[in-house]
């Protein structure tokens, strides 16, 4: 970054670990219990979450993974397409300028039901407003939440998210793994129109953190937190592939009033930052400060164990053992229970031959087969999680179980396919999650 913004950047990044650590302070002086759910469901007028992008900061050029969004917008309107988990009869929009050195201006934000493409469904565009304002100002380091418009959205239904950024407007609060086709204009302010012509696309978030209904009374969460396997990398774009937008439909047809939220970040790892924030730092803002979310599903360490020896990380950066993975999952227990929050442990699925004949190669061997064998065990026999998913259980070939099943594989022998993450979502025992 620019040496400039440097020193504001590091205030930022400085304020917001107090934050976290001052919420960990806080959070375990409450004791730690395993009783009641923390979240009561909603209640007439309440608000839920329905979607979520976790925010990452842009990383440096140095990184080996490309940023395939613009590095700045100005004078150009972004259309972002979201599927619910839960639909609701009105609608707020949640923006974050979280890793920005300048304050964000939003010229203008509409919401609408979204059509095909770029567009938006006859008569349902609703202009957001932010305190009774049609323009935002959002300081460095900060979300805003928009005023709520009369929407109604069904569960499961697509929601279209314009924002037009009359300024130079450096996009420096992202989510790279958006996995969902967004839309870039030309010069012009086209955010209430009901279709424009896209200059550019990008797959990845640009300032859009969350979107919250006002649900049937009797709704709550459960957050998936995790990598890219939670985020869905290598699902077809645009299809809700992932495996929690599998989950978040059978819950739906299973009647149960529960939203689904995906805080996965694609490259994201258990003790040390890059592609997000580490687990420990994130926990709070991602998870635990969910309204009436009661549940939580890690599926997280497997870029712990396999990014070191590879380009991915900085010479001289120490690979971390099981035991240290352990030990993290262990906090985000612990700040789990003293929420009487319930977590539920994922075990991590096979990835031998993973990155096989790219620059990424031996990002798998033998040593960090051990290590993911050992966390596995202590996810299924160590009984510190509330209970158990078992995705390695449906993801290994039977025939070699350090190996990913050929039908599930992506390709690259780590990520699932559609078909993968399908299975996933139907091999979890709805029960865990509170639904009889």
């Amino acid at each position: 970054m620019p040496q400039s913004h440097a020193g504001t950047h590091h205030l930022i990044t400085g304020c917001r670990r107090a934050r976290f650590a001052l919420a960990l302070i806080a959070t375990l002086a409450a004791g730690l219990s395993t009783g009641p759910l923390r979240a009561e469901p909603t209640a007439a007028g309440d608000w839920i979450g329905t979607w979520t992008a976790s925010p990452q900061e842009v990383w440096e050029p140095d990184f080996f993974a490309p940023v395939a969004i613009p590095r700045s917008l100005r004078n150009q309107t972004l259309r972002q397409v979201a599927r619910v988990s839960v639909g609701g009869s009105r609608v707020r929009v949640v923006l974050s300028n979280e890793y920005g050195s300048q304050p964000l201006v939003i010229g203008s934000a509409h919401v609408a039901l979204a059509g095909t493409g770029v567009a938006i469904q006859a008569g349902s565009d609703r202009a957001l407003t932010f305190g009774g304002q049609e323009t935002v100002t959002v300081p460095p380091g900060a979300p805003v939440i928009s005023d709520p418009v009369d929407l109604a959205v069904a569960s499961l239904g697509s929601l279209a998210v314009s924002l037009f950024l009359p300024e130079i407007t450096p996009t420096t609060t992202w989510h790279n793994e958006g996995v969902q086709t967004g839309y870039i204009s030309g010069e012009g302010n086209f955010a209430g129109e009901a279709e424009f012509k896209p200059a550019q696309t990008v797959l990845s978030r640009i300032f859009l953190r969350e979107i919250m209904v006002e649900p049937e009374p009797g709704t709550r969460a459960v957050v998936t937190f995790g990598d890219s396997i939670t985020d869905g990398a290598t699902s077809t774009p645009d299809a809700n592939h992932r495996w929690p937008d599998f989950l978040a439909e059978r819950l739906v047809n299973a009647g149960a009033k529960v939203a689904v939220l995906n805080e996965g970040i694609s490259g994201a790892r258990v003790l040390r930052d890059r592609m997000g924030d580490n687990a420990l730092a994130r926990f709070e803002r991602d998870v635990l400060s969910h309204a009436h979310a009661d549940t939580v599903v890690l599926m997280k360490g497997i870029n712990d164990i396999g990014w070191p020896e590879t380009i991915l990380v900085p010479k001289g950066e120490a690979a971390p053992t099981a035991q240290d993975v352990i030990a993290g999952y262990k906090q985000l227990i612990a700040r789990a229970h003293a929420h009487d929050m319930r977590i539920l442990g994922a075990t991590l699925t096979p990835f031998e031959d993973t990155f096989h004949g790219n620059p990424l190669y031996g990002y798998y061997s033998e040593a960090k087969e051990a290590k993911r064998q050992a966390v596995n065990d202590w996810i299924r026999t160590s009984g510190a999680f509330d209970g158990v998913i078992d995705f390695d259980a449906v993801a290994r070939d039977p025939a070699n179980p350090k190996h990913i099943r050929a039908e599930f594989d992506s390709g690259d022998h780590l990520h699932p396919q559609d078909t993968g993450y399908k299975a996933m979502a139907e091999s979890v025992d709805l029960g865990l999650l509170g639904v009889k």
